[in-house]
């Protein structure tokens, strides 16, 4: 049994649970185009999904690229003028395994309306539990933060899997810094 009275059968089965739901029907996700100049009629920009690349990335998106399985995302991020900032809005569009694109939906329900900073402490936490190749978290205040998150605790036994879970992540940290950058 571990800190959240379950066995390792049960948290198995919630991670299969979780994985599979977010990465059917994940939450945040939205085609969107840059602000780069884009001619498509409008039934092709209704069928086409576009993803930005680095150099048309505007204020509060990043685009992420995995080689390792080919997973891509582009993650935007509003966020508020008024201190602390919040983040207002976040939104992402890309494709991948099940892996990335549920934990894509799971970072968004964790941190979308949070403070930037409550967000950076769970882009953290996150990190720390990807870290722990599988052995969760030593302080169980940190896991119960993390929400349906815990359950990528499994993903971190596989080190080759552990970007896959990453990418968003990492997604968000560099469009809030672009973002607070922009207000600057």
């Amino acid at each position: 049994m571990n800190e959240f009275g379950m066995s390792g059968d049960d948290l198995e089965q919630m991670y299969q649970e979780v994985i599979l739901e977010a990465s059917k029907h994940p939450h945040g996700k939205e085609s969107f185009a840059p602000n780069a100049a884009v001619e498509q009629s409008a039934d092709a920009a209704a069928n086409v999904t576009v993803q930005a690349s680095h150099e048309y990335c505007t204020p509060g998106e990043s685009h992420q690229f995995n080689p390792t399985c080919g997973d891509e995302a582009t993650i935007h991020v509003e966020v508020s003028d008024d201190e602390p900032h919040t983040i207002k809005r976040l939104v992402w569009d890309g494709h991948g395994c099940s892996i990335s694109q549920a934990s894509l939906s799971v970072m968004v329900d964790l941190v979308d309306g949070k403070t930037v900073d409550e967000a950076m402490g769970l882009e953290q936490t996150f990190h720390k539990l990807m870290e722990s190749r599988g052995a969760g978290l030593d302080d169980e205040n940190l896991e119960e933060k993390l929400g349906d998150a815990v359950v990528f605790q499994g993903v971190s036994k596989y080190p080759m899997r552990i970007k896959c879970a990453l990418l968003g992540w990492e997604g968000l940290k560099d469009s809030i810094a672009k973002s607070l950058a922009a207000k600057n």
